[in-house]
């Protein structure tokens, strides 16, 4: 919350007695991203077992080449049943950082990539922006599809991580579902919720993330889960992040769950919807795994009827 105090109070600074443009952007990049190659907790313990990925292309944004680091952590034995899902983090710490989540929605049937947008840990260095951020996850989603082709494509995002993935199942038209966590409608309604919130910030904001559009693009089901104790992103954004998606949806109020608990908190919250509204079922560990019948057709989710669980707001 302080930090985005600060953001919010740097921006009309700048915006009222600065004068370049540039420079404002700049400030609002390295606030929002806050790009680094810093993670919490043992990493090694936290990233074992997980593969590491690169994935290199071009960049039509430079012209220059780019490559991600991103980790794999996959279903043995996998099959043509099992679901893989685009894992995008939010803002500050490094893909490792967000390995124990990774481990959860691995834990509810997932194969899971997850990367690092230009900026972070091992992927090309600069300043990301939300145009870069949207090209590398075009770029991780086309390396996924070119090779699971044949399984159930998801997208995962938390906090910032939920707005490019939003804008990102609002440009193509492959994946079976989206998961949004602790996600906002947009920078401005963000920094409107803060302290300083009265001040008028819009027309400075440069990266205006506005999910709250985008949202009603998406052609899959979309499931979005927010901690009720969330004090940097307010479950009230979340909420009307819902409201403006078409169905068939879901909305998951966590008790207890905050910005960076929520995925721990409601894994039980968590398993039913994932079942429910996407037809992916967490994997017994006392069962013994079965390869499917190759060429099976999975169940689609989108058959399935809207379902709102979040009637506690």
């Amino acid at each position: 919350m302080k930090r985005w105090s600060i953001f919010a109070s740097t921006t009309a600074v700048i915006a009222l007695l600065a004068g370049g443009c540039s420079s404002l952007d700049e400030h609002q990049r390295e606030w929002i991203f806050q790009p680094s190659d810093r993670s919490w907790g043992n990493t090694a313990d936290q990233t074992a077992g997980m593969e590491q990925v690169w994935i290199d292309f071009r960049s039509s944004l430079t012209g220059e080449p780019a490559r991600l680091h991103g980790l794999w952590l996959g279903n043995k034995p996998e099959s043509a049943d099992t679901p893989v899902l685009l894992y995008l983090h939010g803002a500050r710490y490094n893909v490792n950082g967000s390995a124990p989540r990774i481990r959860r929605m691995h834990e509810l049937g997932f194969s899971v990539l997850a990367i690092d947008y230009r900026g972070f840990g091992k992927s090309t260095k600069g300043l990301p922006s939300e145009d870069t951020a949207r090209e590398d996850a075009r770029a991780a989603w086309t390396w996924l599809a070119a090779r699971h082709p044949q399984q159930r494509r998801y997208i995962f995002g938390h906090s910032l991580g939920g707005a490019i993935g939003i804008d990102l199942a609002a440009s193509v038209k492959d994946e079976s579902g989206v998961i949004v966590e602790g996600t906002f409608t947009s920078i401005s309604d963000v920094v409107s919720s803060f302290k300083w919130g009265w001040l008028p910030f819009e027309p400075f904001i440069t990266q205006p993330f506005d999910a709250l559009a985008k949202v009603k693009d998406i052609g899959a089901p979309l499931l979005v889960v927010h901690g009720a104790l969330d004090n940097l992103i307010r479950p009230e954004l979340g909420r009307k992040l819902y409201d403006a998606a078409t169905d068939p949806k879901m909305f998951v109020l966590v008790k207890g769950g905050s910005h960076h608990s929520t995925n721990t908190v409601g894994g039980t919250e968590y398993r039913a919807a994932v079942e429910q509204l996407f037809s992916v079922k967490a994997p017994d560990p006392a069962a013994p795994q079965q390869q499917a019948t190759p060429g099976a057709t999975p169940p689609r989710a989108a058959a399935m009827r809207p379902y709102d669980a979040g009637r506690q707001i």
